[in-house]
C-alpha cells in the first residue's frame, strides 16, 4: 500500500491506510495506548493494542510506519482516528533528547535551540516559520514575474566588494584572493544594462561585520530587484509598496494554518508614509528628545520613529528618504544640498530595505568613486558597462530574515534563519 498523508485521512474513512511519521506523544492506559503521529501535514491520534508494542520500546520522535483503519471518533480533534493493526519502527530516537518537542513551547535558550536545529525545527511553533518564509519568497517571485521581471543568479565569489568597504569575507581562489559577495548590486545593474531592464534575485549575501546583536547575521538571504527607466526613487518606493502588499496577501492566502498556529495576524500594507531623514530627525528631537544622530538613524531611532508613525498614522511601515551623500554607497544618485535619491524602509522598528536611484552616467559615477576615496581602476569591470549605454535605473534589497522576524513578531533575527551564521556560530 502507498503511504497516505495525515491531511488526506478524511477521504479514507473505513479503509486501510499506511501512515509514516514521527511519534509526537504517547499515552499508556491499562488496555490501550494512544499515539499522536505527526507528518509534514499534521497530526492524528492512533489507537493501539498494547500487544502491538511488545518489545518495540517506542520513544517520542521515533520514526514509525503504522498500518490501520480510519474510524470515526467524535472525541478526537479530527473527528476520526486510526485503529492500528501493525507498527514498524523505521528509526528509533534516543530516550533522552536535548529538547522537548511536544510541549506548547520550547523551554530552552536560543543557543540550545540553534545548537539542536533540526530537532527544534520539528516544534509546532518553529516549523511554520519557514513555511511562511518560503511563501514570502514565492509571493516576491510571483509579483515580479507578473511585472515583467526576469529572475537572475549572480556570482557569490567576487574580485572586490560592491561598496569598497572592508566588511568582506576573503577566500582563497586558486592563486589569488577573492571575496564572498556583499550584494548582487553590480550584477543587477549589469543585467539592466544588458537589456533585460527588470531583474530580481533571491540569493545569499555575506557581511563580515563584527556584530553580535538580535538584528544582525553575517550570512543572510537578500531579495533584490533592479529596474530600468525610472524617473526617481519615488518609483521604487511605489513599486515596493505594491510588492509588499502582494507578498503579505500571498502569505495570508497560502499559510492560514501556520499563521493561526503562531497566533499571528498580518498587518495591512497601506500607502506607506515617506519622510525625509531631516524631518525624521526633527520628530525624534521634538517628541523623544533624541538628538544624538549623525546623518542616519540608530536602532533606538528606528524603534522610536516607527512608534511615532504607528501612533499618528496607523502604519507599521515608514520610508525614510533623502539620506546624506556621505552615508550612501558610491553608486547612489546625488541630489541637491548634499542629499541622495535613496531610502530605507522601516517595519515595526527595524530597517528591512535599502534602495534608491543609481548613477547611470559613466563620468559621474567615476567622479563619485573618486570623491568617496575609491580607485576606479579597481572597479573597471563594473565601470565599463556605463560606457556602453546604461538607462536610468534603480533598485532595492529586502532582508528576508528581518522581514520574516518582524512579520511574525520574533525577538531575534536568528529565529528566522534556518541555520544562522553570525559572529560566533559556524555550525550546525
Amino acid at each position: 500500500m502507498e503511504r497516505v498523508l495525515i491531511s488526506e485521512l478524511g477521504h479514507w474513512m473505513g479503509k486501510d491506510v499506511v501512515l509514516k511519521g514521527w511519534v509526537h506523544r504517547l499515552r499508556y492506559l491499562s488496555n490501550v495506548v494512544f499515539l499522536i503521529l505527526r507528518d509534514r501535514t499534521g497530526e492524528i491520534q492512533v489507537v493501539i493494542d498494547p500487544k502491538l508494542l511488545h518489545s518495540l520500546s517506542l520513544s517520542t520522535e521515533s520514526v514509525v510506519e503504522v498500518r490501520g483503519v480510519v474510524t470515526p471518533e467524535p472525541r478526537a480533534r479530527a473527528g476520526y482516528e486510526v485503529a492500528a493493526q501493525h507498527i514498524k519502527v523505521l528509526s528509533r530516537a534516543a530516550a533522552e533528547l536535548p529538547l522537548t518537542i511536544n510541549g506548547p513551547s520550547l523551554d530552552a535558550s536560543l543557543e540550545t535551540i540553534l545548537d539542536n536545529r533540526t530537532l527544534s525545527l520539528r516544534h509546532e511553533k518553529v516549523h511554520p516559520i519557514f513555511k511562511i518564509q518560503a511563501a514570502l519568497v514565492h509571493g516576491f517571485q510571483k509579483f515580479l514575474n507578473k511585472k515583467g521581471f526576469v529572475q537572475v543568479f549572480t556570482p557569490k565569489i567576487v574580485k572586490s566588494g560592491t561598496e569598497g568597504g572592508t566588511e568582506l569575507f576573503s577566500v582563497q581562489y586558486f592563486q589569488e584572493k577573492a571575496y564572498l559577495a556583499q550584494s548582487p548590486q553590480f550584477y543587477k545593474q549589469m543585467m539592466v544594462g544588458a537589456g533585460y531592464e527588470r531583474v530580481y534575485e533571491v540569493g545569499h549575501v555575506y557581511r563580515a561585520e563584527r556584530h553580535a546583536t538580535s538584528r544582525h547575521l553575517n550570512e543572510y538571504i537578500s531579495l533584490d530587484l533592479e529596474v530600468a527607466f525610472i524617473d526617481s526613487e519615488e518609483d521604487l518606493m511605489e513599486l515596493e509598496n505594491e510588492l509588499l502588499d502582494s507578498m503579505f496577501s500571498y502569505v495570508a492566502q497560502h499559510c492560514s494554518n501556520e499563521l493561526k498556529t503562531l497566533g499571528v495576524v498580518l498587518p495591512t500594507v497601506p500607502q506607506i508614509p515617506r519622510i525625509p531623514l531631516k524631518t525624521a530627525s526633527k520628530i525624534l528631537a521634538e517628541v523623544y528628545s533624541k538628538t544624538d544622530l549623525n546623518g542616519d538613524l540608530d536602532p533606538e531611532g528606528e524603534r522610536l520613529l516607527c512608534q511615532y508613525i504607528k501612533e499618528t498614522r496607523g502604519s507599521d511601515f515608514v520610508f525614510i528618504t533623502s539620506y546624506p551623500w556621505e552615508k550612501r554607497p558610491m553608486y547612489t544618485m546625488p541630489k541637491e544640498n548634499g542629499l541622495t535619491g535613496s531610502f530605507d524602509l522601516l517595519f515595526r522598528g527595524l530597517e528591512i530595505t535599502t534602495g534608491g536611484q543609481r548613477i547611470h552616467d559613466y563620468a559621474q559615477l567615476r567622479d563619485n568613486m573618486i570623491k568617496k576615496g575609491l580607485n576606479p581602476i579597481h572597479f573597471e569591470d563594473y565601470l565599463v558597462n556605463f560606457k556602453q549605454g546604461m538607462p536610468p535605473h534603480g533598485g532595492l534589497a529586502i532582508g528576508l530574515e528581518r522581514l520574516t522576524a518582524q512579520m511574525l513578531g520574533l525577538k531575534n533575527v536568528r529565529e528566522a534563519s534556518l541555520f544562522p551564521r553570525d559572529r560566533h556560530r559556524l555550525t550546525p
